[in-house]
């Protein structure tokens, strides 16, 4: 598929600057492919589509408080630091984006706090991309602790709007455990303990993959020709419990839920000659784009996502091309919210 087949008319009013006021009272649309039938709901209404045996597969990933502000030695200058991920757990080097990049240059020392935490650029990477080292002499437990302290949750620039101290828990999953993430797993922002245990009563279950989500799936796509596009690597890793579990759900065809396209990612990522799901970990690139044949998950949750994006682009895959088209529109004149706070999706 093309590129320009990705576009639809998106202002500013759709996107959703704050969570819903409880996570599972967002809205859901739900989209039978079967049927070829569309449903508006809410998302603590997903209790009635799933139950005993069904196996919800969720990202345990965590946002950690990535940008970082400081400032320059010698000349004072305000600087952004944008924590991509460790690239050295011993060395404390660091994958960054820094803003403004033309100010930061190789060699140049940098201020965090009152000079709580001080780094070092060591290379460039791109144009606004560094490699940045920690001089920092304590535990790395320490670090983390003192980048929790000082750091801010990286909330996206489109939300436009001074980040506040409930999105340090709303912009995190229940199910987050794993630090890693500079992006949430979207789909699992919905879900509150309350309703899980309630899926659980009737019979449902949760089993996790790990994967951190970076900004490549937000990094535009510059080919017309999708197959020409190439992904940014995301680590992920697949326990064996979990294949156990997905592996077991598949034989007694039960519904398998993907709750996100991160997870979709994962799991398609490693799947057997036989159609099953593989303990396995490392880095993926994964691209899902139409028309993909999926192996593991039949049934997918996602957000609204905006166009010529490849997170569309996966759920276009999954969901129908010119079905998902048409809920989208549907989406936009009942005026669902859409990006990391906005409202789910729910196909089936």
């Amino acid at each position: 598929m093309k590129l320009s087949q990705f576009k639809f008319n998106f202002t500013e009013n759709l996107i959703a600057k704050y969570p819903a006021d409880n996570r599972d009272e967002s809205k859901l649309m739900v989209l039978d492919r079967k049927k070829r039938k569309i449903e508006h709901k809410h998302f603590k209404d997903i209790l009635k589509y799933f139950g005993n045996g069904d196996t919800f597969i969720v990202n345990n990933t965590k946002v950690f408080p990535a940008r970082l502000y400081g400032c320059k030695e010698k000349t004072g200058a305000k600087i952004e630091v944008f924590l991509l991920r460790e690239l050295n757990k011993e060395m404390k080097l660091w994958d960054v984006l820094v803003d403004p990049a033309r100010k930061i240059r190789v060699g140049n020392k940098l201020y965090f706090g009152n000079d709580d935490l001080v780094a070092e650029v060591v290379d460039n990477t791109t144009s606004r991309g560094r490699t940045i080292r920690f001089l920092y002499n304590g535990s790395d437990e320490e670090l983390w602790l003192l980048i929790e302290k000082l750091g801010e949750m990286p909330l996206p620039k489109y939300i436009s709007r001074p980040v506040e101290r409930a999105d340090r828990d709303r912009f995190n999953t229940i199910f987050a455990s794993q630090i890693g993430a500079v992006i949430p797993p979207t789909a699992g922002l919905h879900f509150t303990r309350e309703l899980k245990m309630r899926l659980e009563i009737k019979g449902a279950q949760f089993t996790e993959v790990t994967l951190h989500n970076g900004l490549g799936a937000f990094r535009a796509v510059e080919v017309e020709d999708l197959t020409k596009h190439k992904m940014d690597s995301e680590y992920y890793s697949i326990p064996n419990e979990t294949t156990e579990i997905v592996n077991n759900a598949k034989i007694e065809k039960k519904k398998i839920i993907a709750v996100g396209t991160s997870v979709m990612r994962a799991i398609e990522t490693c799947v057997s000659s036989k159609s099953t799901l593989n303990v396995s970990s490392g880095w993926t690139d994964k691209f899902l784009f139409p028309f993909h044949d999926f192996k593991i998950a039949n049934c997918l949750i996602t957000n609204f996502h905006p166009p010529e994006s490849t997170l569309l682009m996966a759920t276009a895959a999954f969901a129908d091309y010119d079905f998902l088209m048409e809920a989208y529109q549907e989406a936009i004149a009942k005026k669902y919210k859409f990006l990391a706070y906005g409202d789910a999706m729910l196909i089936i």
